[in-house]
């Protein structure tokens, strides 16, 4: 029987599976999402994770913070208290700028656009610092009030933190950030604006980053574990669950309050 081009038998190749993201094996991160002036459920986690911690051997012990640290809850102040005294005990430690870490020193510099921060938890950082403020204020000549009201009761050692924050983190396969990335830019191409704030161009993608995105900004019931990123804002400040990856070798837990 004679076969033309269409009737050749062809084997098949069985697709290769991708590699597994990893980190080192005597390595074990733990990543932590938006806590929002959530400090007790921060510190219900932490004990978690020294528990994790001991239950494990790991050489190094690593804590990435993704960003938000301040508005929404009550005790931001406290938060940064914590945080601009340095690593966490046991611990190397990453700190990373979120959004509104950024609305935070924006408003230092400028009341511009300072009505929208103080309306998605703004005004209760300004509480925490002892400045009275209305989630509502928009009046020019009070917001520049309140301004100087917080650069007087901001400590310079929070300042300091605030601006030293970093805007992403690498280790291994996984590339850390507080909101995502744009797709099809190098990771080192990209924007500022877009590692605090992108949401939809971002969450929609599936294609191959390079590296699996660990990030937080985008509120979600629970967290999105994809191929191609992580998802761990479970809105703590609000649900009062607040999530932690733990990442060691091919492995990939979670933790939470």
């Amino acid at each position: 029987m004679m076969f033309g081009w269409f009737g050749k038998r062809r084997k098949r190749r069985a697709a290769k599976a991708a590699p597994a993201p990893r980190v080192d094996d005597d390595m074990r991160i733990y990543a932590i999402g938006d806590i929002h002036g959530r400090l007790d459920l921060l510190a219900t986690l932490l004990a978690k994770i020294s528990a994790d911690r001991a239950a494990h051997a790991a050489a190094r012990h690593q804590l990435i913070f993704l960003g938000d640290y301040v508005d929404r809850g009550n005790h931001s102040r406290e938060l940064l208290d914590l945080f601009s005294q340095g690593p966490i005990e046991g611990f190397e430690t990453t700190y990373l700028r979120g959004n509104h870490e950024d609305f935070l020193l924006r408003f230092l510099d400028d009341t511009e656009g300072a009505s929208i921060w103080l309306y998605y938890g703004g005004a209760n950082t300004l509480l925490s610092y002892g400045v009275l403020a209305s989630p509502l204020e928009s009046d020019p000549t009070r917001l520049v009030a309140i301004q100087q009201k917080l650069r007087d009761a901001l400590p310079d050692s929070h300042l300091a933190f605030l601006r030293g924050l970093e805007y992403s983190h690498i280790v291994g396969d996984y590339f850390f950030v507080h909101a995502g990335i744009r797709p099809g830019i190098p990771l080192a191409e990209q924007s500022k604006d877009d590692l605090l704030w992108i949401r939809d161009n971002f969450l929609a993608s599936t294609r191959d980053h390079g590296r699996v995105v660990v990030h937080g900004h985008s509120v979600r019931m629970k967290p999105e574990m994809l191929a191609n990123r992580i998802g761990i804002d479970t809105g703590a400040y609000d649900t009062g669950v607040l999530t932690c990856l733990v990442l060691q070798g091919e492995g990939q837990w979670l933790l939470h309050t």
